[in-house]
C-alpha cells in the first residue's frame, strides 16, 4: 500500500522483527467508516462502470472525476474542512444496492481478508460504520441492509455494524436512521451501535436528545465524533457527554471539565493518529492527546478513521506507537500490546 507520510515514516523507523511484531498483533478496528475506506481500485472500476441517468447533469461526472483524480494524485489537506469535499464523488458512485454491496465487501476484505504478501489480517475484529443514504435506487432501510448482507458473510466476532447520524441531519431523517438500527437489531441483525458524526461545527445537539434515548434503551452502543475542531463549544461537547457515550471519536480538544467526566465514567477515546496529523487538528505526535490518556491509562482504541484518503492501515497507526520519536511515540512492545488489548476491551456486545 501507498502509505502517507506519518505512517511511512514510523514503519520505516522499526526494525524488522518490530514490523513482524504488529502485524501479528491482534487489533481491533472500531474507528472506520465505510465510504472513506474504499480500496481506490474498487472505486476507480466504478467510475469506468458508470452510466449517467437522464437526471445526471454534466456537474456530477465532473465531481467524479475531479474526485477520483484528487484520491489518485493523494489528498492535501489544510484543514479538517477539506476532508468532507472528497465525498460527493464517493457518494455518486455508491449510489444503487449493487455499487454499495460492492464496496462493503471490498471494505471488509481490506480490513480482515488476508491477502498474498500478507502474513495476518490488518484486523482481527472490525466495526465497520455507516451513515444511511436515500437515493432514488434504495431507502435508508435497504441501505442498512445491503451494507450487513456483506458484513454478516463473516463470523460475529469478525464484522459488526454502527450506524451513523450526521450532525446535519433533519430530526426527521435522524428518526428513521435510528429506528432502523433499532428494528434491524431487534431481527436479530448485527447493529451493535450509533454514531454521531459529520461536519463537527454543523448541527444542534440538542435535537439529537431523544435520539440517544432511544439508542440506550434498545441496548446499542453509542460513540460520538466529540471536540475534534477548536470551533467546538464547550457546551456543546458537554451536551454530548450528557449522552453518556461508551466511547468517543477523536476528542482532540475536551476541556478540563469534559476531561474529568470522560476518565470518570471511562469513555473509552477513539485515537485516529494520522487523521489528526493531516488535518492538522494535532500539530505533532509529542503534543498529541493520547500520552495524556495513556498516563491515566484510560481506555484507547487505535483506529484509522480513513484510509482511502489518509492512505494508511492499522499496520502504520501501530506502527506510530511503536516507532522512537520525532516517528512515533516510542513505547514499548508490552505497552502496545497493552494498548491494542484496550482496543478489544472497547468494543461493543452483541446483545440479543
Amino acid at each position: 500500500m501507498l502509505f502517507s507520510k506519518p505512517a511511512l515514516d514510523a514503519i520505516e523507523a522499526l526494525t524488522p522483527s518490530q514490523v513482524d511484531f504488529l502485524k501479528v498483533l491482534p487489533k481491533a478496528e472500531l474507528h472506520a467508516h465505510l465510504n472513506g475506506s474504499i480500496p481506490l481500485p474498487v472505486l476507480q472500476q466504478l467510475a469506468k462502470e458508470y452510466v449517467p441517468s437522464g437526471t445526471d447533469s454534466d456537474s456530477t461526472l465532473l465531481v467524479i472525476k475531479s474526485g477520483i483524480e484528487k484520491l489518485q494524485d493523494g489528498v492535501t489537506f489544510d484543514e479538517i474542512h477539506d476532508f468532507f469535499n472528497l465525498f460527493p464523488a464517493i457518494y455518486a458512485l455508491t449510489s444503487t444496492k449493487e455499487a454499495l454491496a460492492r464496496v462493503a465487501s471490498a471494505v471488509l476484505a481490506e480490513f480482515l481478508g488476508l491477502k498474498e504478501e500478507e502474513e495476518c489480517p490488518q484486523a482481527t475484529y472490525l466495526e465497520l460504520r455507516s451513515t444511511p443514504r436515500k437515493t432514488i435506487a434504495m431507502t435508508r432501510l435497504e441501505y442498512v441492509e445491503t451494507v450487513l448482507d456483506e458484513v454478516e458473510k463473516y463470523r460475529p466476532d469478525q464484522a459488526v455494524l454502527i450506524v451513523s447520524l450526521d450532525r446535519r441531519m433533519s430530526k426527521e431523517v435522524a428518526d428513521e436512521c435510528v429506528e432502523a438500527a433499532i428494528s434491524l437489531k431487534k431481527r436479530g441483525r448485527r447493529i451493535v451501535g450509533v454514531d454521531l458524526c459529520g461536519d463537527p461545527t454543523a448541527g444542534d445537539m440538542e435535537h439529537f436528545t431523544s435520539h440517544f434515548v432511544a439508542v440506550k434503551a434498545a441496548g446499542l452502543g453509542i460513540t460520538l465524533h466529540v471536540a475534534e475542531t477548536t470551533e467546538n463549544s464547550p457546551e456543546d461537547t458537554l451536551k454530548l457527554l450528557s449522552f453518556k457515550p461508551d466511547r468517543l471519536g477523536h476528542a482532540t480538544f475536551l476541556n478540563d471539565e469534559a476531561q474529568g467526566v470522560v476518565i470518570r465514567e471511562r469513555m473509552a477515546i477513539e485515537i485516529c493518529l494520522t487523521s489528526n496529523l493531516l488535518c492538522k487538528t494535532v500539530s505533532d505526535l509529542e503534543t498529541h492527546h493520547i500520552r495524556y490518556y495513556l498516563k491515566k491509562n484510560h481506555p484507547v482504541a487505535i483506529c484509522t478513521d480513513d484510509i482511502l484518503p489518509f492512505r494508511t492501515n492499522l499496520l502504520g497507526e501501530y506502527a506510530m506507537l511503536l516507532a522512537p520519536a520525532p516517528c512515533g511515540l516510542g513505547l514499548s512492545e508490552d505497552e502496545v500490546e497493552r494498548i491494542a488489548a484496550m482496543g478489544h476491551g472497547s468494543r461493543f456486545r452483541i446483545n440479543t
